[in-house]
């Protein structure tokens, strides 16, 4: 059975990368979201038990994104793709409930390494 996966970035480019590092054989259905306000109802619809989310997006940013899902859905695993590599950008990540954060531009073999942490592959 696929495994529900959102993409939340608002860079077409950053979806492509993030797209060409997910591993070809991982069974996933992926859903694709420009916004963080698309981003909670991806996940209110059940389309991201696997949530890569962007910090620096409109009408709603990772970081309020990741405050609503540590209050109301826990189960959503979060992973932050993102340029903001300021230390204390990584730990409010953290405290908010991220998995894991990962710098852009995504590589692949840190992608694989925290899905096989993860359980997800």
């Amino acid at each position: 059975m696929p495994i529900p996966v959102t993409i939340a970035d608002d860079s077409l480019l950053s979806r492509k990368t993030v797209r060409k590092a997910l591993p070809a054989d991982w069974d996933i259905d992926l859903t694709e979201v420009c916004n963080g306000k698309e981003a909670l109802a991806a996940v209110a619809a059940g389309k991201a038990d696997v949530l890569f989310l962007d910090l620096t997006m409109p009408e709603l940013d990772g970081f309020a994104v990741l405050r609503e899902l540590h209050d109301h859905h826990a189960k959503t695993v979060v992973i932050v793709i993102s340029a903001d590599i300021q230390p204390q950008a990584r730990k409010l990540v953290e405290s908010l409930g991220a998995y894991r954060f990962l710098s852009k531009p995504l590589q692949p073999e840190p992608l694989r390494q925290t899905l096989s942490e993860l359980g997800l592959l």
